[in-house]
């Protein structure tokens, strides 16, 4: 997501708590917060596939493979 619209959710926040939103303004704003949590969602996804675990005996579990269904590539 780009600033631009990061910016546009604010404005259209700080419109609706000083004068209220117009239905297209609204759903604008309904569109916009989807699409931002939906970016936030994917980048918290894709930092969680890169954590490994060392476990006790020192092996290393791979996260991302084992629960993220990240394929091997070196394989």
């Amino acid at each position: 997501m780009n600033q631009e619209k990061i910016d546009r959710i604010n404005t259209l926040y700080h419109k609706s708590q000083a004068v209220g939103l117009t239905e297209e303004e609204k759903a604008e704003q309904a569109a916009l917060r989807k699409e931002y949590v939906e970016a936030i969602r994917k980048n918290l996804r894709g930092t969680l596939n890169t954590i490994s675990i060392k476990e006790a005996d020192g092996s290393i579990t791979d996260l991302g493979k084992k629960y993220g269904n990240i394929k091997d590539t070196k394989s």
